[in-house]
């Protein structure tokens, strides 16, 4: 699997250059370490030393876009030729800015997922703006961005939702791989990537999202760790970091070390643990909603001028709990344990070839185990429990131009996964997928077009077939055809505006298909149907944006139509075999969502700069004559459930040198448009301050930085949260972060 062609044909097939240079300050002329560098064509980083020296080695001549980031600096993109005949050597400048590290990069362009990074995503989050907002979940990092929301049960147990979409419609992947874990399937499992060890947060939606799957409508989140590395470093590099909370009195702390071995070979090493006690809200403390987790890491990389091959070994270990809810189901809370096992391998081959570029094949197999604990007396008894082995394989290939399209991206995709569900009806059952993608782009003028297709064919296969009171549980097989077209127009001075559409996909999960059981830490009791029909979407955005030296302006409106729109709908009726939980039924519906955001950051001066941020989802689902006369819906749509408020945020950042202060006010509107007994939430105004520092001392670069959320302890709730009837969000909150670059 690691290798394609023996490594002596495969040198003797390609032209490689290394790509080295120096980076100076452009007003002092000295030498600037701690420069992270990418190469977005090719899955190729690397970070400046200490006297400012880079290199990067084993590239195919050609036209690259050089990506480099620091915080101080202005962030720079520039076009570079690489030649053989003349190995490139460059002397790069940047820029001091007090307002450093500009991270939320809107780049207009969606092309393919490349080993440990989404090539040009369309947003970014790195540097000052990923420790200004670093929480302690996923979700919560990423929650100032537009359109970005979080579904969540306490504090461990959180996901991403983008512009009202979540679970399995947002594919969340580490270093472009999925996790193994089945947080998409509830709200009460938790995404096993802790976000203190990202390098990058990384989002793409449109073509760009059908390399890895056709069920993204909401789009793709990669968390960029770089574990397995693809380039040599010549001294040994990393970071240590230490973060402390005060509202669940929380601590974490996560190190990495990249150290060469020999002239060939690079290990990378990753440790990281988080301990937080039970969270505070301004109506008091929240009973079991502790959190404890580590996520470790190990790989070795081989890599010569035909590429590179690595291997990683990697866990993720947790206990965290689920607060009680008094009125039934489990008046004591549950407490959840979680372990994830992970062994990867992922190569690639560059090529001097008339077709293409390079190669890129991944191996990997992870197993997945949690058990939901519920007390009673002085025991806790294992109320439902998780068990997964997941193995996937891919192979995909960057290619010349065909044609039209300047160039491009094809591979082939697969997964098997065993699957375990026990005190759910015993879900016993296994998972086979299998996927060809293609990824095109031409350049025509001021115009450039991506477009995507994607194939998959997924089989749910139930090891013991019967007849259940849900239905026939069988095997069911799903295929379908996912498609997506983007293009986008240079008005010229830094104006851009485009249209992306995509056509999604997605087979019923295996949850939806064969439930049949107590949920207990999600106060449900959750039937599935395994007559479920595939789930369509048909997806299309409009946006307009400008990036100019002291303004960055985004808008975005956007429409998704759904045909069969599954969702575990609430009854409302008390389950026959467990009166004190409510049943939840998986069915699919015609639904529509549509809305708008917008993003701007305004640099006043060379200190001050001003951002703000609205987003907005309108949600709705058809309803036939009989549930309208039984729910007393009037007409024939209702409210989906769980779709967030309006959202508003509007900052302002003084950057005196090295220091940076800054305030912001995040506004949520009341959410009255309800679906099915759902509860309304209130509007609530919060307010936040931020600071960072940045000094280097004995050749090192120190970053401090500090958060203050919901300053005045506004009592407020997160429409999105399944607890949001018994408990409000967390207090004042004091986030402190230390981090250390060698």
């Amino acid at each position: 699997m690691l290798f394609l062609l023996p490594p002596a044909a495969m040198a003797s097939a390609i032209k490689v250059v290394s790509l080295n240079g120096q980076i100076l300050d452009s007003e002092t002329g000295e030498p600037v370490a701690y420069v992270y560098l990418h190469l977005e064509e090719i899955n190729r980083t690397a970070t400046s030393d200490r006297d400012g020296h880079f290199q990067i080695n084993n590239l195919p001549q050609g036209s690259y876009t050089l990506y480099l980031h620091r915080i101080g600096y202005t962030d720079q993109k520039r076009t570079i030729e690489v030649d053989s005949d003349d190995p490139a050597k460059l002397e790069i400048t940047l820029q001091p800015t007090a307002l450093s590290g500009r991270t939320v990069e809107i780049i207009g362009r969606t092309d393919e997922l490349r080993g440990s990074n989404l090539e040009d995503a369309s947003i970014t989050v790195i540097g000052m703006e990923l420790r200004k907002n670093l929480g302690s979940t996923l979700s919560e990092t990423l929650s100032s961005q537009p359109g970005f929301a979080q579904r969540a049960m306490g504090a461990a147990p959180s996901r991403p939702v983008i512009r009202g979409l979540g679970d399995s419609r947002v594919l969340i992947l580490q270093d472009g791989e999925r996790t193994g874990d089945v947080s998409f399937t509830s709200a009460d499992h938790a995404v096993t990537i802790d976000p203190i060890t990202a390098n990058e947060i990384e989002i793409a939606r449109g073509p760009s999202a059908l390399a890895y799957g056709s069920n993204a409508i909401g789009g793709v989140i990669n968390v960029v760790r770089d574990q397995i590395p693809t380039s040599r470093r010549s001294t040994p590099t990393g970071d240590v970091s230490l973060m402390g909370s005060s509202v669940n009195s929380g601590l974490s702390g996560s190190g990495n070390l990249k150290i060469p071995l020999g002239s060939d070979l690079m290990l990378n090493m990753d440790l990281n643990g988080r301990f937080g006690q039970d969270y505070r809200t301004p109506a008091g403390r929240i009973d079991n909603s502790f959190n404890r987790s580590t996520n470790s890491a190990a790989a070795i990389s081989y890599i010569r001028p035909w590429g590179y091959t690595g291997t990683a070994f990697s866990s993720y270990l947790a206990r965290y709990g689920i607060p009680p809810d008094p009125g039934g189901g489990h008046p004591d809370g549950v407490n959840i344990e979680m372990a994830r096992f992970q062994a990867e391998s992922r190569s690639e081959f560059v090529y001097d070839s008339r077709f293409f570029d390079s190669v890129e094949a991944q191996f990997s197999y992870r197993y997945y185990h949690h058990k939901e604990l519920e007390p009673f007396g002085t025991e806790n008894l294992i109320g439902t429990e998780y068990t997964a082995h997941t193995t996937n394989a891919s192979i995909k290939g960057r290619h010349k131009g065909i044609g039209f399209f300047d160039e491009g991206t094809v591979g082939v995709w697969g997964e098997f996964q065993d699957y375990l569900v026990l005190d759910r009806g015993t879900l016993d059952a296994i998972g086979l997928s299998g996927a060809a993608f293609a990824i095109q782009t031409a350049h025509i003028g001021s115009w450039k077009v991506d477009v995507g297709l994607r194939l998959d064919v997924h089989q749910a296969r139930p090891k013991r077939e019967r007849s259940s009171v849900i239905g026939e549980i069988r095997r069911r097989t799903f295929t379908g055809l996912a498609s997506s077209a983007a293009a986008a127009y240079d008005l010229g001075r830094g104006w851009q505006a485009g249209s992306t559409v995509m056509h999604s996909f997605r087979a019923p999960t295996m949850d939806e298909l064969y439930s049949l059981g107590p949920h207990l830490a999600t106060y449900s009791f959750e039937v599935g149907n395994p007559d479920l029909k595939p789930e369509r979407g048909l997806g299309s955005e409009l946006f307009v944006s400008r990036r100019g030296n002291r303004t960055r302006i985004k808008g975005s409106l956007y429409r998704n139509a759904f045909t069969n729109y599954i969702y575990p709908r609430n009854t409302g009726r008390p389950s026959i075999t467990d009166p004190t939980l409510m049943e939840y039924r998986f069915e699919g519906v015609e639904a529509l969502m549509y809305g708008f955001e917008g993003s701007a950051e305004i640099s006043l001066s060379r200190n001050i700069e001003l951002d703000g941020m609205i987003s907005y989802t309108f949600g709705q689902r058809n309803v036939d004559d009989d549930e309208a006369e039984i729910t007393g819906f009037d007409g024939s749509t209702a409210p989906l459930p769980m779709i967030p408020p309006l959202a508003f945020s509007a900052g302002a950042t003084w950057s005196p040198g090295s220091l940076s202060i800054g305030s912001r006010i995040r506004y949520a509107a009341a959410q009255d448009r309800l679906g099915e007994f759902e509860t309304r939430t209130g509007a609530f105004t919060v307010v936040d301050l931020h600071a960072q520092y940045r000094f280097t001392h004995a050749g090192l670069l120190h970053t401090i930085s500090l958060r203050l959320d919901n300053l005045l302890n506004e009592e407020h709730f997160n429409h999105l949260s399944r607890i949001k009837e018994l408990f409000p969000e967390p207090g004042r909150n004091a986030n402190l972060l230390y981090r250390v670059y060698f």
